[in-house]
């Protein structure tokens, strides 16, 4: 027997890195299905913009993912201002390419830090809120990539297998409460992160609409477990039982040895550039930000000399 569609109507509803992207259509979508919606950004003047394009009571405010005590002012906001929580959407992440071997620490450290250290955090304060009321969801962006691995996003790649392995430990370990854990694992999609990669020859690519649609139909039907596209969930769990040798043969035919090795430079530089400082460290320091963007399209230029694939 079919789930009964569960209305999201009244939902108050709390979405990190909400200002763009996945972030801010599953913001538009939720708040369309009637969810009362707050957008966390480090970037505050873009998620109040985002928020009052919304309308609808939405609202923006800043957040900072990796310091609990931003993370926990934020929805003590989110409270204040909409009322008591009921889904949080852990959402913000950041995607550095490049060769393994080559990244500096800062690098490694700040993806960790945010994409797996956010989402962590984001679950601990979100159940603080949801477990006395024994009610709400979690629903925690993955990737595709947190199931199957390419080269050029060791860390990125790293980063989402914790966030799969996180999800499915606490599904576990929350099994007797009515607080429900969604994963969300998405394809290629055309945000500003995968600017300047070509992806996979012959495949789909998402938009962030499609994920946002995705969310709140999981909210809506309690599926547990979201690809996007949804035929990706099958053809990934061939990837274990498949012969090696195959799989490689596979992987070449959709040039998935070239999705990140290989980008388009100029096109990817804007978002290196927007998130390098994050990544070093060193937001206040222009001419750092500088020498990071240079040194990401430096990488990839040298990748695409070298013909890797």
């Amino acid at each position: 027997m079919a789930k009964k569609s569960r209305p999201l109507t009244g939902k108050v509803v709390a979405i990190t890195g909400g200002a763009r992207g996945i972030g801010r259509a599953t913001a538009a979508t939720l708040a369309a299905r009637g969810a009362r919606v707050a957008i966390g950004d480090l970037d505050l003047a873009m998620a109040e913009r985002v928020a009052a394009e919304l309308g609808s009571g939405a609202v923006g405010l800043p957040l900072d993912v990796t310091s609990r005590d931003s993370f926990a002012a934020f929805l003590d906001e989110v409270e204040r201002r909409l009322g008591p929580l009921d889904v949080l959407v852990n959402n913000a992440g950041i995607q550095p390419i490049g060769e393994f071997a080559r990244e500096r620490d800062a690098v490694t450290e700040r993806v960790l830090d945010v994409n797996f250290g956010g989402t962590a955090l984001g679950c601990k304060l979100a159940l603080e809120r949801l477990l006395p009321r024994d009610t709400g969801h979690i629903v925690n962006l993955a990737s595709a990539l947190g199931r199957t691995a390419v080269p050029g996003g060791a860390s990125y790649c790293a980063s989402k297998y914790a966030v799969v392995g996180l999800t499915e430990a606490l599904r576990a370990e929350l099994a007797a409460t009515n607080v429900e854990l969604h994963l969300v694992l998405p394809g290629f999609v055309d945000t500003e992160m995968s600017s300047g990669l070509k992806g996979l020859r012959g495949t789909h690519r998402s938009s962030p609409a499609d994920v946002g649609a995705a969310i709140a139909d999981a909210l809506q039907s309690g599926r547990g477990t979201v690809w996007v596209p949804a035929v990706l969930g099958p053809l990934v769990a061939l990837e274990p039982v498949t012969p090696r040798p195959l799989v490689t043969w596979i992987g070449g035919l959709l040039g998935t040895g070239r999705l990140l090795t290989q980008p388009d430079a100029l096109e990817r530089a804007a978002y290196e550039a927007r998130i390098a400082p994050l990544a070093d460290r060193a937001a206040v320091d222009p001419a750092l930000t500088v020498a990071n963007a240079a040194e990401s399209v430096a990488d990839a230029v040298r990748a695409g000399d070298r013909g890797d694939a």
